[in-house]
């Protein structure tokens, strides 16, 4: 599939068929994400896999936003381990992680899935909830599943502002 097609076709699935995701297609996911490219390739992300049933009735329970998603990919980053810009002290973790999801996203569309970016939950509570390592602060989950033959895109999907409102030539 060409990238543009494929980007124009990918919408936030929020509801999942219960199927589960096949190991190989998964697999082929997490890699996309671990080719993302990072600040000074500091990758400073790190993905957790929520799959199993009590993994996911945990999430289910945590964020409303997980839908019914048979898989929810939960990227975490330590901004310790990021870059810092010297110029304006920025740090790189929540653009690594925006990255990393985003070639997870698209590679999910390509192997025939569908994904919704949430970042509407309590990240403390999902700290504690399955213990992370300190550093490690979720920045985004991402159900992942097959969509149902229901699921459509939101009425708004295709609503684009136009390139010379958002693009600058100079």
């Amino acid at each position: 599939m060409e990238f543009l097609e494929l980007a124009r076709e990918r919408y936030s699935v929020r509801k999942y068929d219960p199927r589960p995701v096949e190991g190989e297609k998964l697999d082929r996911i997490l890699e996309a994400g671990a080719l993302a490219p990072s600040a000074k390739n500091q990758q400073p992300q790190h993905v957790y896999v929520l799959e199993s049933p009590a993994a996911i009735e945990k999430i289910r329970g945590l964020a409303r936003c997980a839908f019914d998603a048979p898989v929810v990919l939960l990227v975490c980053g330590d901004k310790n381990a990021a870059w810092t810009n010297p110029f304006n002290d920025r740090n790189s973790v929540e653009m690594d992680c925006s990255i990393l999801a985003t070639h997870m996203m698209l590679e999910a569309q390509a192997q025939g899935l569908g994904t919704c970016w949430v970042c509407w939950f309590d990240t403390q509570a999902v700290k504690e909830a399955f213990q992370l390592p300190e550093g490690h602060e979720p920045y985004l989950l991402m159900p992942l599943g097959y969509p149902a033959e229901s699921s459509h895109p939101s009425s708004n999907h295709a609503s684009r502002k136009p390139l010379a409102e958002t693009v600058t030539r100079l």
